[in-house]
């Protein structure tokens, strides 16, 4: 049966590590009917977490999408990685969602990847509410909490809420648009009152702050207020619900999502202030090969158009792409054009996904998330559409893997065994690069932390039944160009029978840190024929797998095809292919290449007694202290950039100085040139 669109929600759960994502859906899905009895992470039977790995260390380590109800609304809910080395499974899940609870720890308040899931979802205009958690917890500070995200996140809040009780005593919630007391009872009974007396005091003036935020972003509120008038609650509730889609306001809450206190009134904020999918702009795509834009309206009889976000492989199952659809209506049995490649598959089981379960459905609708299972040519960020209108979605970008190690199999007749089980971890992971090193001829794999490559390893050993030798860690290098440079490619081979001839002329740019790869094409004659453009573009990304300085991978530059010369009989892709491939390493050797290495930010934290310490081990290892912050509990927060080849072996080093109190988060940061020292030793190694 096909839900309202205004009756659906489609978003994620996001947050720092053991900020309590989890816990808060397990407690949704037992609200919601879906558990009988929320699992505990620290017992391993979350129903989110069901991967071994994710178990045994008690962190999320991929997205797991359920569907549930609540109050006649169906909500497709992702629970989402908090460690940085999984971010690209925040970020591919935030590419397809209407809006976001990120929760954050009450005592430590903002940490580091809450800014990077925040950041995340700033850019792809997900609008969010904020769930202050753990606030039975001693330390734990909702005002504080609300001070951070204003501060360093630069958000606008609104606080509808504040706590009954403190750390040890906190027992529920007082509403400060309804000023009712919301309280759970031991039995998970919810129980609504109205507001003790030792607070009404503090839940009135709470309420004139509510409001005067409010005010600030919505001027029919703000009009009421400053008559003094008594506004609605409909009133408030619509004006919120109005500045939170729009990303003017971001509501805060609060509970405890362990002792089950506040998770249903979190339930009633997703329905009243985060977006249906009729709530957001259309998807807009583009014709492929043209510049013609496509409006993808949310209508079930539109034609079908559908981004796959992620692909999950089960070596029993097979290959599972999971989807959101933008327009029109998927069915079991329907030939889909597979846009991004141009090529059609017939659409096989569809299903529903309750995370490791599934269930059975023949059609699915606008607005809607879901999965199929058996797409041959499926890949992360492409586009599923209708075979009478091709559109291409804008793909989902990833961050550049920081982390190379050699890995073999245990045994040679498991080479073959080992190469396809990678082959499947990369199409489902798109950090996980997998290359073979021209001059070692090893397996080389590339992921965005040693807990990535490590949990790669254990899938391997696991999933597929293949031991692998690994060598340690290694940084991923790569390269980069300083200036304009322009050059011609020419493969012209033609020395009797059919030949070989391609010509092609580029001008290489250098772009910003971060931007990755663009290709555009300026030829609008017949210099080189429409469909030879793209073997040219190929040719030169697969130049940009070793660039010139020391074969590292190139980033963040834009080809510009120029011109070029083509043979009606001896042309070929292949050949457009090479010229290209041979062009852009002529004009990368002009444009003054330069080699890059990782920079990473890491929040290093320890009593204050250590902090001399800290940073004297961080000042060792070519840190830029960029920041110290004074935490609850006597704590400290040392904020650094520091080279990734620093920091092997850190975590042993900070417990050693902190006597085993210390901890650290570290995030990929930037790129930055590396030491003449470094360029020669690595020209060396590589020559």
């Amino acid at each position: 049966m096909q839900i309202s669109l205004n009756s659906m929600r489609n978003i994620g759960i996001i947050a720092h590590i053991d900020a309590g994502k989890t816990s808060t859906t397990e407690r949704i899905l037992f609200h919601t009917g879906l558990v009988h009895r929320p699992g505990s992470v620290d017992e391993g039977n979350t129903v989110t977490d069901f991967m071994p790995q994710e178990r045994e260390r008690g962190i999320t380590i991929q997205s797991a999408a359920i569907t549930c109800s609540w109050k006649g609304y169906q909500i497709n809910l992702i629970d989402t990685p908090g460690h940085i080395d999984f971010t690209a499974e925040v970020q591919r899940s935030l590419r397809v969602l209407d809006g976001g609870i990120v929760v954050f720890d009450g005592v430590a308040g903002v940490e580091p990847q809450s800014e990077t899931v925040w950041h995340q979802a700033n850019r792809y205009g997900v609008p969010r509410i904020c769930f202050v958690n753990k606030m039975d917890r001693t330390g734990a500070s909702l005002d504080n909490t609300v001070k951070m995200i204003r501060e360093r996140l630069k958000a606008h809040t609104v606080v509808i809420q504040m706590p009954i009780g403190q750390e040890s005593t906190f027992r529920g919630i007082i509403d400060l648009i309804t000023m009712q007391t919301v309280t759970t009872s031991a039995e998970d009974e919810l129980t609504i009152s109205s507001i003790p007396a030792e607070y009404a005091a503090s839940a009135h003036s709470r309420r004139e702050q509510m409001l005067e935020a409010l005010a600030d972003v919505d001027d029919h509120i703000a009009e009421l207020f400053l008559d003094g008038s008594d506004i609605p609650v409909e009133t408030i509730q619509n004006a919120l619900r109005r500045a939170t889609c729009s990303g003017d306001a971001v509501p805060v809450l609060c509970g405890s999502a362990f002792r089950n206190i506040a998770v249903q009134p979190l339930l009633d904020a997703v329905i009243a202030y985060l977006p249906a999918p009729t709530d957001v702009e259309p998807m807009i795509g583009r014709v492929p090969f043209e510049d013609t834009e496509v409006v993808c309206e949310p209508e079930v009889g539109a034609p079908l158009t559908a981004l796959i976000f992620k692909i999950s492989t089960d070596p029993y199952v097979g290959k599972l792409a999971f989807f959101r659809i933008y327009s029109g209506t998927m069915r079991a049995g329907d030939m889909v054009l597979n846009a991004s490649v141009n090529k059609s598959e017939r659409i096989g089981r569809l299903v529903r996904m309750h995370a490791d379960h599934r269930e059975d459905i023949e059609s699915i609708g606008p607005g809607d998330i879901g999965a199929v299972l058996g797409l041959k040519n499926a890949r992360t960020g492409q586009t599923l559409c209708d075979l009478s209108r091709p559109v291409v979605l804008e793909e989902i970008s990833f961050p550049t893997p920081v982390i190379n190690m050699a890995i073999a199999p245990a045994k040679r007749a498991d080479q073959d065994k080992m190469a396809i089980a990678l082959q499947r971890l990369a199409e489902e992971d798109p950090t996980l690069l997998v290359r073979t090193d021209e001059r070692t001829e090893e397996t080389v794999i590339a992921g965005m932390g040693e807990l990535h490559l490590d949990v790669v390893i254990d899938r391997l050993r696991r999933e597929f039944r293949v031991d692998v030798v690994v060598g340690a860690p290694k940084v991923a290098y790569c390269e980069t160009i300083t200036r304009s440079a322009r050059a011609e490619g020419r493969l012209v081979k033609q020395t009797g029978g059919h030949g070989q001839f391609g010509v092609a002329e580029i001008e290489l740019e250098p772009l910003p840190r971060g931007s990755g790869f663009i290709f555009e094409n300026k030829i609008t004659g017949g210099a080189i024929p429409k469909e030879y453009i793209p073997a040219v573009e190929a040719g030169i990304i697969e130049a940009m797998k070793a660039g010139v300085v020391a074969k590292q991978p190139v980033v963040d530059c834009k080809a510009t095809l120029l011109d070029g010369k083509f043979h009606e009989v001896d042309s070929s892709e292949r050949a457009f292919e090479a010229a290209g491939s041979l062009a852009f390493k002529a004009a990368m050797a002009k444009a003054n290449p330069i080699l890059l290495e990782p920079i990473m930010r890491i929040e290093a934290t320890a009593p204050q007694d250590y902090t001399g310490d800290v940073i004297s081990d961080l000042s060792s290892r070519a840190a830029v202290i960029s920041g110290i912050e004074l935490r609850t509990g006597g704590q400290q927060s040392i904020i650094a950039n520091v080279p990734l080849a620093k920091m092997f072996g850190y975590a042993t080093s900070l417990r050693s100085a902190t006597q085993g109190r210390g901890t650290f988060s570290m995030q990929f940061s930037h790129y930055q040139q590396v030491t003449e020292e470094t360029r020669e030793a690595l020209i060396k190694k590589t020559a």
